[in-house]
């Protein structure tokens, strides 16, 4: 069998030229990530107060954000590594951009790591888009917020800068949250008519450190 070369000129070359113009154009938008942010998040649960980090990154994705797929969180030098698919992130919306992420990275044992973390975003079809950040935020001495509901009325003791109240229906799955002027209230004006529960949600957004109390039936 002869090699055989294919020459400019030839209807074979100008074939393939055609193939890969065509390939091109139909080739997929690679997914990015504009931002990446961690904060520290303390929660309330049977055992005392316990911490995790609230995970969220501004994604972009030329095909549209239902074409997102996988979110990965990585600490390199711990080997460790958070996977968020599309059925487990939630989704925020600041300024008319949506954030997708978590409020629940956390360890099964040991304390969170600091330090440089890596994050990818993959898309339906595989293709990915990566960025790194580093979050050295330190424990604030400050106290856990109490949240209480009684005859209908709310009631927060809090030190925390901003509120806001999470509602869950009555299956426990999100059903929004409302943030708060005031640290009491009736909670009938605020609570979505699908909601069972509401949980505490505050923040210190200049320390990168939030609160977020157990759910409390609203009646």
């Amino acid at each position: 069998m002869k090699l055989r070369r294919f020459l400019p000129g030839t209807a074979a070359w100008r074939f393939g030229l055609l193939f890969v113009l065509l390939f091109a154009s139909c080739s997929q938008a690679e997914p990015r990530i504009v931002r990446a942010v961690i904060s520290l998040v303390y929660y309330q649960n049977q055992t005392g107060i316990q911490e995790a980090y609230s995970f969220f990154v501004l994604p972009e994705d030329d095909d549209g954000i239902k074409d997102l797929d996988t979110l990965y969180l990585y600490h390199d030098r711990e080997e460790l590594v958070w996977t968020l698919g599309s059925e487990d992130w939630i989704s925020e919306d600041a300024d008319g951009k949506a954030w997708i992420g978590s409020r629940g990275i956390s360890m099964n044992d040991g304390p969170l790591p600091r330090g440089q973390f890596r994050t990818v975003l993959e898309d339906k079809s595989g293709s990915r888009g990566e960025r790194t950040f580093a979050f050295d935020g330190a424990a604030l001495n400050r106290p856990f917020p109490v949240f209480t509901i009684t005859d209908g009325q709310f009631h927060i003791e809090s030190s925390y800068p901003a509120h806001s109240l999470l509602w869950y229906d009555e299956n426990g799955e999100s059903a929004g949250s409302s943030p708060l002027n005031s640290l009491d209230g009736t909670i009938g004006d605020l609570a979505p008519p699908e909601s069972r529960s509401a949980a505490l949600w505050a923040e210190d957004i200049g320390h990168y450190t939030s609160a977020l109390t157990q759910a409390l039936p609203l009646y």
